[in-house]
């Protein structure tokens, strides 16, 4: 398992594949799998049965996971993708921008 430069919570940008360009906070990481969530992004239609739940049933719109790799952060002052860096300020661990140098 390797460690992941994402985290729940982020917003993010695809930078990859169908959902090109589309931008959403992350939900869910799977750090197995090496895949996010991220809302409103690959949505899929899930078709299901009535149950206690959902007494109707029928299909249902979710977001499906999408890889890693195929994401980038948005740094919040520049509002463009950036990598991540970490680095010591006092006795803490900081992830920090790149591109702009400040602590996310």
């Amino acid at each position: 398992m390797i460690k992941l430069k994402i985290k729940t919570g982020d917003i993010v940008r695809v930078i990859a594949g169908d959902h090109k360009g589309a931008e959403g906070k992350v939900v869910k990481v799977d750090r197995e799998k090496n895949k996010a969530i991220v809302e409103g992004v690959n949505m899929v239609s899930k078709h299901t049965k009535p149950s206690a739940k959902s007494p109707q049933g029928g299909i249902v719109k979710k977001e499906a996971p999408i890889q890693i790799s195929n994401i980038a952060l948005i740094d919040p002052k520049t509002k463009e993708t950036t990598r991540t860096g970490v680095r010591v300020e006092g006795d803490k661990k900081v992830r920090f921008s790149k591109k702009s140098n400040q602590v996310l």
